[in-house]
């Protein structure tokens, strides 16, 4: 086996992959934000004294976390079109499943970093005559948003790296336009290599974003 590192062969195709790592990042930012916001009302929810709102946040968060992401993005595209009697894009269904997923496991980085305030700031806030939507905006949740900021960024490129399975679905991400390249070229070394590189390039900006983040916070 006679094989020789061809340079070229990624100076070519540099310009695809770069479309692909920009449809990664727009799918992961897409897709975590509206987790994001999944994670604070099923977080609440899970938390919360009325029985029939935590049993059906807890129903969803333990779905999904025991599920594959794999068998989610293919229920999302294939299941949910003929459930719901409409097409569904392969991109919108990438969001969703990104943001389905990630929901669920900042659901419960937000449950936790709420519990980790000590219970004795809440008395306070009722105490000064503060709602309990007031005690929490203004008291509870600054503190604990400081305290979710690492998980959240791990939640991230976890998600980050799961788009790497919307390529099923035809989605022209990162991982998607090595696959196409390499039915062309045949050149696996070099794609893959170029591919996994970028990849880390994104996870390493987006763990030293995060540490700025908390570094500021702390300040």
């Amino acid at each position: 086996m006679n094989w020789e590192f061809r340079p070229e062969v990624i100076a070519a195709a540099m310009p695809a992959l770069l479309q692909g790592m920009w449809m990664t990042i727009m799918i992961t930012v897409g897709g975590v934000a509206l987790g994001f916001v999944l994670g604070i009302l099923f977080g609440l929810g899970r938390i919360s004294k009325n029985k029939i709102i935590f049993a059906l946040s807890t129903t969803y968060v333990e779905i999904i976390r025991g599920t594959p992401i794999l068998v989610q993005i293919f229920f999302i595209y294939f299941a949910m079109p003929i459930l719901l009697g409409t097409r569904i894009s392969n991109i919108s269904a990438a969001i969703a499943a990104i943001a389905i997923n990630s929901g669920a496991y900042l659901a419960e980085i937000v449950r936790g970093g709420i519990q980790s305030i000590d219970k004795g700031q809440t008395e306070a806030g009722r105490t000064i005559g503060m709602t309990p939507f007031q005690t929490m905006r203004y008291i509870i949740w600054p503190q604990a948003f400081k305290r979710i900021i690492p998980p959240m960024g791990n939640q991230f490129i976890i998600s980050l790296k799961d788009t790497s399975l919307l390529s099923v679905i035809a989605v022209a991400d990162l991982t998607r336009r090595g696959q196409t390249i390499i039915a062309v070229n045949y050149r696996s070394v070099e794609i893959w290599g170029t591919v996994a590189l970028l990849y880390l390039t994104m996870t390493l900006t987006i763990s030293f974003v995060l540490r700025r983040m908390e570094r500021r916070l702390d300040v």
